[in-house]
């Protein structure tokens, strides 16, 4: 699957949208977990800073 949502977003406007993960720790059982989103790259920084 992650295959094709990588040659969807080269085609066209998707060049403008990013693929990114955040790691964060879970405060109660100190597992961590990743957060995974397909965001426009204009708002990258905003969700890597938990905005």
């Amino acid at each position: 699957m992650a295959k094709k949502v990588v040659a969807t977003l080269q085609k066209g406007l998707g060049k403008e949208y990013t693929k990114v993960l955040k790691l964060t720790r879970s405060e109660k059982t100190g597992a961590y977990t990743y957060k995974e989103e397909i965001i426009h790259n204009d708002k990258v920084s905003d969700f890597l800073a938990g905005k």
